[in-house]
């Protein structure tokens, strides 16, 4: 695929940001746009490898051909890339964005440290679809007069919907929050995702027969039994969003949040919506935030554009290698150091650090008292140290969906962790004519895991409903 010599003939080309002092001033997005001539020259990297790992189950979940519109990308075929990229994902200008890429770490050529560089080819191959107006609302001929109530509009849920839509279906998609895109619009920052992108999105389902419902909290507002009663089938398509709580000593101190309401409260401000809560806000305070994953990697962009002092991030594991073993782990998806763009902006990062407590003075916090740990994550003793705090957020991951409301009245069967159990064969829970999807049945995730589920459910939804199905898995 692509040039048979290109891979040898051009060097890897990585996506190129503004400076971190200029972008830490807005909140849009900043990576800069790259000529076609070089993206092709890219696309042309991709070789003749026998067994293209990167759109296989350890590259990507949607199943991606890579090859396929690298090659088209290469012949200058974008129209054909595009209807190539659409026909697995429904929003590659969402993964294009967001998603880590477990694609080139599958490459062939990662072995060499020198990956195709997919993500950015996939991101231009769908702006250049909506620049050119190729990517349209794509209407069902004929309609089958079934129902189906999807819940949540996140990735999954969003994905399911278009699918059951384009087959003839009539979905009502309802959402808990005021604006469409759950953890899309409120958990992801607008400097990596802009929200034009959902928008823009919801009115091509719009106009593809979609109805949404906003501000409908099922379980809460809306009984669960009404909504049941009134469709021929419900997908639960809702979040993981309930936090992992760590229960520190002085945890309940002012300063003190859960990374989640932070950055919705963020993305609220940011896109106009009234704040209720009191505000959150690192503008002149030295931060802390406890976690090493994408979620503390956001609080911490974050921080640094409502003007915090200082930015440290305590991660309890060990400083990772530079460079994995590829023969260890080759094409699966490596541990080793990895520095976002946000971390890049200045933070501090302290490996091997455990969370002891939180001090404070007169009700809020002043610091953060922690230990140094070794590789099994025992205290080392006489390793503790203090780092001033004003603002400490906590970002160790999900324990599952909310139980409170939707989950406890439908009675559906959950496991040991929390999420809806469902299989990945038919997705059907223990309720009747119930399916479940994404975050809240496999547990937090990235964003292509819950569209592959998303369109995976809507075709064992349209079996359900029409004994069979022209939709793909």
């Amino acid at each position: 695929m692509g040039k048979v010599t290109g891979f040898l003939e051009f060097d890897r080309q990585e996506q190129k940001y503004q400076l971190a002092g200029d972008r830490v001033r807005h909140f849009r997005e900043f990576t800069l746009p790259v000529d076609n001539g070089d993206l092709r020259k890219q696309a042309a990297r991709c070789m003749d490898c026998g067994i293209p790992f990167c759109h296989g189950p350890t590259g990507c979940p949607v199943h991606n051909q890579i090859p396929d519109w690298n090659e088209l990308v290469w012949q200058d075929d974008w129209e054909e890339a595009a209807r190539n990229l659409h026909s697995t994902n429904n929003f590659p200008e969402f993964t294009g964005r967001i998603c880590p890429a477990p694609c080139e770490e599958a490459c062939t050529l990662n072995l060499e440290n020198q990956p195709v560089t997919i993500k950015n080819i996939e991101q231009a191959i769908a702006d250049k679809a909506w620049e050119m107006g190729w990517t349209r609302p794509e209407p069902a001929k004929t309609r089958t007069g079934k129902t189906v109530a999807v819940i949540g509009s996140g990735p999954a849920g969003l994905a399911a919907g278009q699918q059951l839509a384009r087959v003839g279906h009539e979905v009502h998609v309802f959402e808990r929050e005021p604006k469409l895109g759950g953890l899309l619009r409120y958990g992801i920052p607008d400097f990596k995702m802009e929200k034009h992108h959902i928008d823009r999105r919801i009115r091509q389902m719009e106009a593809e027969g979609v109805v949404f419902h906003c501000g409908v909290n099922v379980g809460v507002t809306k009984s669960f039994a009404s909504l049941h009663n009134e469709f021929d089938a419900v997908l639960f398509a809702g979040g993981a969003e309930d936090p992992r709580d760590p229960k520190l000593p002085g945890q309940n101190l002012a300063g003190v949040h859960f990374a989640m309401p932070y950055l919705t409260q963020s993305n609220r401000r940011i896109g106009s919506e009234p704040i209720v809560e009191e505000p959150i806000l690192a503008e002149r305070k030295h931060v802390v935030v406890i976690g090493g994953g994408d979620t503390a990697s956001d609080c911490i962009g974050t921080a640094f554009r409502q003007g915090a002092l200082s930015v440290t991030q305590l991660d309890i594991r060990p400083r990772p290698p530079e460079r994995e073993d590829k023969l260890a782990f080759w094409p699966y998806w490596p541990t080793k150091l990895r520095t976002s763009s946000s971390q890049a902006e200045g933070a501090e990062r302290e490996f091997q650090a455990a969370t002891l407590g939180i001090e404070g003075r007169r009700g809020r916090c002043i610091g953060i008292r922690c230990i140094r740990v070794d590789e099994r994550r025992q205290p080392l003793a006489g390793e503790e140290f203090v780092l001033p705090a004003d603002l400490v957020f906590i970002a160790i991951g999900f324990a599952g969906p909310v139980r409170e409301g939707l989950l406890e009245e439908s009675g559906v069967i959950c496991d040991r962790r929390g999420n809806v159990i469902a299989n990945e064969n038919d997705y059907r829970t223990s309720a009747d004519k119930v399916f479940a999807a994404g975050d809240m049945r496999r547990g937090q995730s990235l964003v292509v895991w819950a569209i592959r589920e998303g369109r995976q459910a809507a075709r064992s939804i349209d079996e359900y409903l029409m004994g069979s199905s022209i939709l793909p898995r």
